[in-house]
C-alpha cells in the first residue's frame, strides 16, 4: 500500500509542477509532512544531499523520501513516478515543438510562469531557513556564523561568479570546522 501511495503522490507531484525541482520543493515538502513521512527538518537534509548529487533535485529528493519511506522498492517507484509525466510531456512536446514555439500564447504563458517559479524557490528557501534555526526571532552566534557563511557564498557566487561545487565545498568545510 506505501509504494501505491508514493507513486500517486509522486505521479500527481509530476503532473502539477512546473518551474523544475527548484519548484517541485515546496510541494514534495508539504506533501511528505502532511503524511508524516518526514519532518521539516529531516526533508532539508535530504534537499541538501539531492542537491549534491547529480541530476534534478526534484528526481533524487523523490527518491531519497521513497527510499526513507519503503527502501529500495520505494526508491525506485518514486523515481519513475515523478520522472514520468515530464518524460510525456517533453515528448509531446519534441512531436510539436517547431510550431509551438513560433506561437506568440507559448512565450506568453512561459514568461507568466517564470515569477511564480522564483516565488516558489524563495518560499521553499525561507521555510526551510526559518525551520533550521537561520531565521528567527532571536540572534545567536550560530545563526549569525550561518548568516555570515550564506552572505559570504552568494557574494562569491555574484561577484566573482564562482563555481557552485566549489562555493559548496568550501561552505561545508567552513561548517565543519566551526560547528565541530
Amino acid at each position: 500500500m506505501i509504494l501505491i501511495n508514493l507513486s500517486l503522490l509522486f505521479l500527481f507531484i509530476g503532473v502539477i509542477s512546473f518551474g523544475g525541482g527548484f519548484a517541485m520543493i515546496p510541494v514534495i515538502e508539504a506533501e511528505v509532512t502532511k503524511r508524516g513521512w518526514l519532518t521539516t527538518s529531516e526533508y532539508t537534509d535530504i534537499i541538501a544531499v539531492a542537491g549534491m548529487a547529480p541530476g534534478s533535485i526534484a528526481s533524487n529528493s523523490a527518491t531519497l523520501v521513497g527510499y526513507h519511506v519503503a527502501g529500495v522498492p520505494g526508491a525506485i517507484v518514486s523515481s519513475i513516478a515523478i520522472t514520468f509525466p515530464s518524460l510525456i510531456l517533453i515528448l509531446l512536446i519534441a512531436v510539436s515543438f517547431n510550431k509551438i514555439n513560433q506561437s506568440p500564447l507559448f512565450h506568453s504563458i512561459f514568461y507568466g510562469l517564470r515569477p511564480i517559479v522564483t516565488g516558489l524557490i524563495l518560499f521553499a528557501a525561507i521555510k526551510f531557513a526559518i525551520s533550521n534555526g537561520l531565521i528567527a526571532s532571536t540572534f545567536s552566534w550560530q545563526m549569525v556564523i550561518l548568516l555570515s557563511i550564506f552572505a559570504l557564498s552568494l557574494f562569491v557566487l555574484l561577484y566573482y561568479k564562482a563555481h557552485p561545487v566549489l562555493v559548496i565545498l568550501a561552505s561545508g568545510i567552513v561548517g565543519a570546522v566551526i560547528f565541530s
